[in-house]
């Protein structure tokens, strides 16, 4: 039996915290930032955590995690 592979986009999008939670990073604050507002860059500092209805998914293509 092979091993299984881990997607590795989704690797580099996500980890796995201590207790078992997935966090993400921020969408919208990559590029074109110059037509939001500071208000609105500053709340997408940080990171969040994946949506309950995700986590599974995002699981499936963590095997290791």
């Amino acid at each position: 039996m092979p091993k299984m592979k881990t997607k590795k986009s989704a690797a580099k999008r996500f980890k796995v915290r201590a207790g078992g939670t997935i966090k993400r990073s921020q969408a919208f604050k990559r590029h074109i930032l110059t037509k939001k507002t500071t208000k609105n860059k500053r709340q997408l500092r940080g990171t969040a955590g994946v949506h309950p209805r995700d986590i599974a998914s995002v699981r499936a293509m963590l095997p290791y995690a």
